[in-house]
């Protein structure tokens, strides 16, 4: 079996933030791989200041060094909403017998409750919380009792079950924002150290943050 983290995001753009928690749970929880998919076209927020080209090819660009990272645009390819679940239900096709781990931040994982059915996500594969030091998982309300149901301690448990899993796992927290990156870039100031040069390089070329905030 298997183990393959799921890594979603509208990447705009990537950085180091990003990458660093990749890395440590493509270490930490021994997966296979961690795969970026860069969202089409998100449910839960603004239409992407760059075009769905230049961050497919920026999340390219800042992980094709990095064995075991690996990019999937089929988010961008589908019509309509960005929906984890759609994905999800793909990739349980295509891996019948592998674990999934759907990876996501503090903040996504306390919006779980809102998202397009999210009782299905635990059906089809792990989720993995990536919370920043000091944090304490909710004990009360709806994500409470899904964590009574569904938490687990054993990072074994992920690789040994292909999905139904709550894992939480503390990650170093780069306080690196995209809407901070993308102000910076629209104020005539260099992202740079923020980001890989590549991906720097890029949003230089394109101009794809000048002047957007």
């Amino acid at each position: 079996m298997k183990s393959i983290g799921i890594f979603g995001g509208t990447f705009d753009p990537i950085h180091y933030g990003h990458l660093r928690t990749g890395f440590e749970l493509l270490q930490a929880l021994d997966l296979s791989e961690v795969r970026f998919m860069p969202s089409g076209e998100p449910p839960h927020r603004n239409k992407p200041r760059a075009s769905a080209e230049q961050r497919l090819a920026m999340v390219q660009l800042a992980t094709e060094s990095q064995e075991g990272f690996t990019v999937d645009a089929r988010e961008q390819q589908r019509t309509g909403p960005s929906y984890s679940v759609d994905t999800l239900r793909e990739l349980r096709l295509e891996n019948p017998d592998d674990s999934l781990c759907l990876i996501v931040g503090m903040d996504a994982f306390l919006g779980l409750p809102k998202w397009h059915q999210q009782r299905e996500l635990l059906r089809l594969a792990h989720i993995i919380v990536a919370h920043r030091p000091g944090w304490k998982a909710p004990v009360d309300g709806p994500l409470g009792e899904l964590l009574a149901r569904h938490g687990s301690s054993s990072m074994q448990a992920l690789s040994e079950t292909t999905c139904d899993r709550i894992y939480i796992h503390e990650v170093t927290q780069l306080e690196i924002s995209s809407t901070d990156i993308r102000e910076l870039v629209a104020a005539g100031r260099d992202p740079r150290f923020l980001m890989p040069d590549s991906v720097r390089a890029l949003i230089q070329t394109t101009g794809c943050y000048r002047g957007v905030e």
